[in-house]
């Protein structure tokens, strides 16, 4: 990497150290020209909407934006596109911003062997400074913009949602941080969707066997790392705190919920303390979803908001989903990819790198060595089998260890070198389905792709040479001379 792309170890050790809260990570960006702020009055529809969608297409390098002046809600500041682009990931956690993604996944995936990381619980909370608990009303204290034009109505699409398992509520371990749909009903009314194979939805069937409330905290603003976990596919006895802590590389500052024992990550910017209603169902729908298709109305749970707090001037900040590319891709992509690899290699020790950033894992690329005929069909399986990949992953495509699974080339290469039709793509049918994939048919039903496009290893016989062209190990330090031309070009263009 060039000079002026480089963070110094000093420089890596500040960013870190900010990042325990969302303004910290904006000054981060900002310096690195991935903060953009808006101040001219914008309408919330079409206006800020179409920053966020053009904002979210820019997979690479899109900027941060914080508007200050929507119509409607002039003064309150909000943040989109935070975590949406590999920029921001990289910035996040103390890379290069040109840091390409098999990089970033091996460096975060190193980060991830830290675990447990750790969580440290304070008093005075940031996010407690300022405390509402009557007169409540989202739809004035929070700057709401309708994600898609035929959405049911506004959606918190970047709330973590913190609830515990009311029958071992001293069990830290199994307290959830999830990101779920959240529809605001009402001015202390939020719908709820937490599907039966997530964690909050074990949760939830405990407590409505009890017949009673489960408390929750929905966190606005939270701190990057928090956000990121919130979306992360961990085992239901591992905390996303602690894991958060371990990523970052310092202790998780965590506070006690005003109105039940939940811990709350003490520098988010808002919290809406409330309980789920037991056993009964709202009509929540429809919204533009992951797959980039409008979901139906169904039957979901619901919140009711009895307190709120916030850090005083809060940020609100929300993302766009909807028809991918959006930051929703980003922000669970390598998060998924790297639990997936975890739960993979402790069994499989042969797998080299999963790629699970393409619709949250409904298509999956893994690279590994096929030890023996077939091997490679059964990594496919054992991810079939892992919490997320039982619903999501529908799609397994299987490549070779030296092949990187990010790099789209390669893969199709792989593809069409490899793959004999006949003996080489496996179909399971009436499998596990995510829902919100509009080909679950029924929703919630699905089928197995697998496709094998590794070398074939014996028995597995072939009439021909089947070696691959090997890779150039010169060519890294020709690549660096090459990019350090084109910088220098551009510099003296610029």
């Amino acid at each position: 990497m060039s000079p002026a792309e480089a963070m110094s170890t000093k420089e890596q050790e500040k960013a870190t150290v900010a990042h325990r809260d969302l303004r910290g990570f904006m000054e981060t960006l900002e310096a690195q020209g991935q903060l953009m702020q808006v101040h001219d009055e914008l309408l919330p529809e079409p206006d800020v909407r179409g920053y966020m969608r053009a904002a979210s297409q820019m997979e690479n390098d899109g900027p941060a934006i914080v508007f200050d002046n929507i119509k409607g809600y002039r003064g309150q500041k909000l943040l989109i596109n935070t975590h949406g682009s590999w920029a921001n990931t990289a910035l996040l956690f103390g890379m290069p911003k040109k840091t390409v993604l098999i990089d970033q996944f091996h460096d975060l995936s190193k980060k991830w062997d830290r675990y447990p990381g750790e969580v440290k619980w304070v008093k005075n909370a940031a996010c407690q400074e300022n405390v509402v608990d009557a007169s409540i009303n989202l739809y004035e204290m929070l700057p709401l913009v309708r994600i898609n034009p035929f959405d049911g109505g506004y959606f918190l699409s970047k709330a973590s949602v913190i609830s515990k398992d009311i029958t071992d509520p001293d069990n830290f371990d199994a307290q959830n941080i999830g990101m779920y749909r959240l529809q605001v009903q009402g001015p202390d009314t939020i719908g709820l969707q937490a599907l039966a194979f997530h964690d909050m939805g074990i949760h939830l069937i405990k407590a409505e066997e009890l017949n009673k409330p489960l408390p929750v905290a929905v966190c606005l603003g939270a701190p990057p790392v928090v956000s990121m976990m919130a979306c992360s596919c961990l085992e239901y006895s591992q905390s996303e705190y602690k894991m958060a802590g371990a990523l970052s590389g310092h202790p998780l500052e965590v506070a006690k919920a005003l109105t039940s024992d939940l811990d709350i990550p003490a520098w988010s910017e808002i919290v809406l303390e409330g309980y789920v209603i037991p056993r009964q169902r709202f009509p929540e729908g429809p919204f533009g979803e992951f797959p980039g298709s409008y979901s139906g109305v169904r039957g979901q749970n619901r919140i009711k908001i009895t307190k709120v707090t916030h850090r005083t001037k809060p940020i609100m900040e929300t993302l766009y989903i909807g028809r991918p590319w959006t930051e929703h891709d980003t922000i669970d992509g390598l998060a998924t990819s790297i639990t997936l690899y975890k739960q993979l290699k402790a069994s499989m020790p042969e797998v080299a790198a999963v790629n699970a950033v393409f619709n949250h894992g409904l298509s999956v690329i893994i690279s590994t060595r096929n030890r023996f005929g077939g091997y490679a069909k059964s990594v496919a399986f054992r991810l079939a089998s892992t919490p997320h990949g039982i619903s999501y992953a529908k799609n397994i495509i299987l490549v070779d260890e030296d092949v990187n699974p990010f790099d789209f080339t390669s893969v199709m290469t792989a593809l069409s070198t490899r793959v004999r039709a006949d003996k080489d793509v496996a179909i399971i049918t009436n499998t596990p389905g995510m829902p919100l994939d509009p080909s679950s048919d029924p929703p919630g039903m699905g089928n197995k792709l697998i496709i094998d496009a590794t070398t074939p290893a014996p028995p597995d016989t072939m009439l021909r040479e089947v070696r691959m062209v090997d890779a150039v190990p010169s060519a890294e330090n020709a690549a660096e001379l090459i990019r350090r031309f084109q910088e220098g070009f551009a510099a003296h263009k610029g």
